[in-house]
């Protein structure tokens, strides 16, 4: 059984008032399940790190990149920015109790997804090779 019309268009019906939570509570996911500010959560549950730190830590990650992500997650309250009067200046990032909050499910879903990635590329293989017929 092969679905004849997977192209459906988009409905045009926006939401009405009782969705307003809907839009809030997107922009909190939107943040929270963004790959780099899931890396650097799970990265600050042992405690407070330094930029470079993080930066050496998060493969593949620009340092303007990691700069946005860590001024993201600061403006939520996820995590606090902690600047040192030391020469050179010395700054700490460290997740808030709101933070340490989200590290629970935060590490709970990357570690089901480190154990079911090979169930999933599997199920992706499969899916990819029925496509092709």
């Amino acid at each position: 059984m092969r679905p004849e019309n997977i192209h459906v268009p988009a409905s045009s019906a926006r939401p009405g008032p009782q969705h307003e939570d809907c839009r809030g509570v997107a922009s909190v996911l939107s943040r929270v399940g963004d790959k780099w500010s899931v890396l650097v959560i799970m990265l600050l549950i042992d405690g407070p790190r330094r930029f470079n730190e993080l930066k050496r830590m998060i493969n593949g990650i620009s340092q303007r990149m990691l700069t946005l992500t860590l001024r993201g997650l600061e403006r939520d309250g996820l995590l606090t920015r902690t600047v040192f009067p030391t020469v050179p200046p010395r700054v700490d990032y460290e997740l808030t109790a709101l933070g340490r909050g989200l590290a629970k499910p935060v590490r709970a879903l990357g570690e089901w997804a480190f154990a079911h990635l090979p169930e999933i590329e599997g199920a992706r293989s499969r899916f990819d090779a029925r496509k092709e017929e």
